[in-house]
């Protein structure tokens, strides 16, 4: 069974700083694109940032310049570090990867909640 645990959440104060981890249960490998997204309470959930197999990345606009994603394939780990934190970016904050096999649905972490509240 393919698992993402994704960690690092909490309580963070705005204009603050988290690294959020997902670790995988298999090689990072195995996954073509890998995604961060996050679901705020009574919104729909929205992507935040992709990278790539090859290491290209992409970011929604509200979190460009102040996000970044990468990945550690020695690791087998997924990151996003989160500069410059805002209230706004309160939400519970999920990985995804799409696998390189065929007919293999999309992995999913549990999720980590992330709260910037003073």
């Amino acid at each position: 069974q393919v698992q993402l645990v994704e960690s690092g959440g909490g309580l963070v104060q705005p204009g603050g700083s988290l690294r959020l981890s997902c670790a995988a249960s298999r090689s990072l490998i195995d996954y073509i694109v890998m995604y961060w997204y996050r679901q705020a309470p009574g919104k729909e959930r929205e992507l935040v940032a992709t990278i790539t197999a090859g290491g290209d990345t992409s970011y929604e606009d509200v979190v460009k310049g102040r996000f970044k994603i990468s990945r550690d394939s020695a690791k087998n780990t997924l990151y996003l570090q989160m500069n410059s934190l805002k209230p706004e970016d309160t939400a519970v904050y999920y990985c995804s990867g799409e696998h390189r096999a065929p007919g293999l649905p999309p992995s999913w972490g549990q999720g980590t909640q992330v709260t910037v509240s003073s």
